[in-house]
C-alpha cells in the first residue's frame, strides 16, 4: 500500500508539473501563431506584398544573353558568305535588352493596383486577428465564469454540510425531529449535483478553449482573473463614440477601402490600352566560323571581325482589337461601382452592430444592478430564516427554500455580471479600444 501510495503522489506531482497555466495575453498570442485560417490569410497577404515587389520590378528593363551552335552538313555558307559543299560549324553569342518606355502609364497604375490590393490584403489579416482576440477572450470569460460558479456550488455545498451535521447532532440528543432532517439531506444532494455540473462546465471550457488555441487540452488551464479586477475601469462608452471610431478605425472598413482604390487603378490600366505604347530595344552579337578543309581565322579574331550591335525604337498603335479594350472598360466600371456598394454595405453593417452591440450592453449593465439586489435580498431573507431555523421557529422546507432561492441570485448575478462584462468587450472591440 505505501508503494502504491507513493506511485499515486509521483503521478499526481508529474501532472501538476506538466500543467500549463495561460495568461489572456498568451492564450491569444498561441491563438493568433497557430490559427490555420489566420496563417492562411497571412499567406494570402505575403502573396500580394510579392505582387506589389513585381510591379515594381516591371519597371526594369528585360535582359537577356544567347549562346548558339549549329553544325551544316553538305553546303554550307562560311564567314565570307560564300555557299560551298564543306561541313562546316557556327558558335554564336548575343546580348539583348528592351526597355518599355511608354505604355498610357499602365505600368504605373498597375503599381497602384498592387499597393492597394497588398493594403487591403493587410487589412483584412488585421481584422481577423481582431476577431480571434474577441473569440479567445469571450471562451477565457466564459471558463472564469465556470469557476465561479463552482466555487460557489462548493460553498454552499460546505454550508449545507455544516448545517447537516448541527442537525445530526441535534436529531440524537432529541431536540429536532428526523422528518426536518430528510430536507436537508434532500438539499444537499442537489447542491452536490449542481457543484458536480458546474465542475463538468469547468472542463469543457477549458477544453473549448484549448481547441481554439490549437493546443494539447491536457493539463491546460489558465491563470484566474478576480471579478474586481475585471471591473476596474469598465465605463460603458456612449454609443455614438463607438460608432465614429468603428466607422473610422475598423480594418474591415479599411480593406474595403482599399479595394475601392485597387478597383478604380484597375479602371485607368484598362483606359491605357487606348493608349500608343513605345519601346527601346538593343542588342549585341558576334559568331566562330569553322570551316572543314578552309583556313579558319582564330577564334578570337572571329568574335572581334563578327561584333555588330543594334539599337531601335518601336511604335505600337492600337487600332482595333476586337473591341476588346471598351468592354474591359466597361466591364472595369461596373467593378469598381460593386466595391463602392460593398463599402456601404460594410458601413451599415457596423452600424447595426455597434447599436446592437450597445444595446446589448445596455441591457447586461440593468441585469446586473438587479441582479445585485436581488441577491442582497436573498441574503438578507437567508439571514432571516437562518436564525428562526436554529431556533427552531421555522422548518427545513422553509430553511431550504431559502437556501435554493440564495442560490440561485448568486448564480444569476455572476451570470450577469460576465455577461456585461462579455457585452462591454464586444463593445470596444468595435471601438478599437479592447478591455479584460
Amino acid at each position: 500500500m505505501r508503494k502504491y501510495s507513493c506511485l499515486i503522489v509521483f503521478c499526481l506531482v508529474a501532472v501538476m508539473a506538466s500543467a500549463e497555466v495561460y495568461t489572456l495575453q498568451q492564450c491569444i498570442d498561441t491563438a493568433v501563431a497557430n490559427n490555420i485560417s489566420l496563417l492562411k490569410q497571412k499567406n494570402t497577404y505575403a502573396t500580394s506584398t510579392i505582387q506589389y515587389k513585381q510591379s515594381l520590378a516591371n519597371l526594369s528593363p528585360n535582359i537577356n544573353a544567347g549562346v548558339g551552335q549549329n553544325w551544316t552538313f553538305g553546303r554550307s555558307t562560311g564567314a565570307d558568305n560564300i555557299t560551298s559543299s564543306t561541313n562546316s560549324a557556327t558558335t554564336s553569342f548575343n546580348l539583348s535588352a528592351s526597355l518599355l518606355l511608354f505604355d498610357g502609364l499602365g505600368m504605373k497604375f498597375a503599381i497602384d493596383e498592387a499597393r492597394a490590393s497588398m493594403l487591403s490584403s493587410e487589412a483584412s489579416v488585421q481584422a481577423a486577428e481582431l476577431q480571434l482576440q474577441l473569440n479567445i477572450s469571450s471562451m477565457y470569460l466564459q471558463v472564469l465564469l465556470n469557476k465561479q460558479l463552482l466555487l460557489a456550488a462548493e460553498q454552499q455545498v460546505e454550508d449545507t454540510e455544516r448545517t447537516l451535521h448541527k442537525d445530526s447532532l441535534l436529531l440524537q440528543a432529541n431536540r429536532l425531529a428526523e422528518g426536518e432532517i430528510y430536507a436537508v439531506i434532500a438539499q444537499l444532494g442537489n447542491e452536490q449535483l449542481q457543484a458536480i455540473q458546474h465542475r463538468n462546465d469547468v472542463q469543457l471550457a477549458l477544453l473549448n478553449l484549448a481547441q481554439a488555441m490549437n493546443v494539447d487540452p491536457q493539463g491546460f488551464d489558465i491563470v484566474d482573473i478576480p471579478l474586481e479586477q475585471l471591473q476596474e475601469g469598465t465605463t460603458l462608452p456612449s454609443r455614438d463614440e463607438v460608432l465614429v471610431l468603428a466607422l473610422s478605425q475598423r480594418p474591415e472598413i479599411k480593406a474595403q477601402q482599399y479595394m475601392i482604390d485597387a478597383q478604380q487603378a484597375m479602371l485607368k490600366q484598362q483606359k491605357a490600352a487606348y493608349s500608343p505604347t513605345l519601346s527601346a530595344n538593343a542588342g549585341l552579337g558576334t559568331s566562330y566560323y569553322n570551316v572543314q578543309g578552309a583556313s579558319n581565322d582564330a577564334f578570337g579574331k572571329q568574335l572581334g571581325d563578327h561584333l555588330q550591335g543594334n539599337v531601335g525604337l518601336t511604335l505600337s498603335i492600337p487600332i482595333y482589337n476586337k473591341m476588346q479594350t471598351p468592354y474591359a472598360v466597361k466591364q472595369q466600371q461596373i467593378a469598381l461601382e460593386n466595391a463602392r456598394l460593398s463599402l456601404e454595405q460594410q458601413k451599415q453593417d457596423i452600424r447595426k452592430e455597434v447599436e446592437q452591440a450597445y444595446f446589448n450592453a445596455l441591457n447586461a449593465l440593468t441585469e446586473a444592478q438587479a441582479a445585485g439586489q436581488a441577491l442582497t435580498n436573498a441574503q438578507v431573507a437567508l439571514d432571516y430564516l437562518q436564525k428562526k431555523y436554529e431556533a427552531g421557529r421555522a422548518s427545513s422546507y422553509e430553511y431550504t427554500t431559502a437556501k435554493t432561492t440564495f442560490a440561485k441570485a448568486q448564480t444569476s448575478l455572476l451570470q450577469a455580471q460576465y455577461n456585461y462584462l462579455f457585452r462591454l468587450r464586444i463593445l470596444h472591440y468595435y471601438a478599437g479600444t479592447p478591455t479584460l
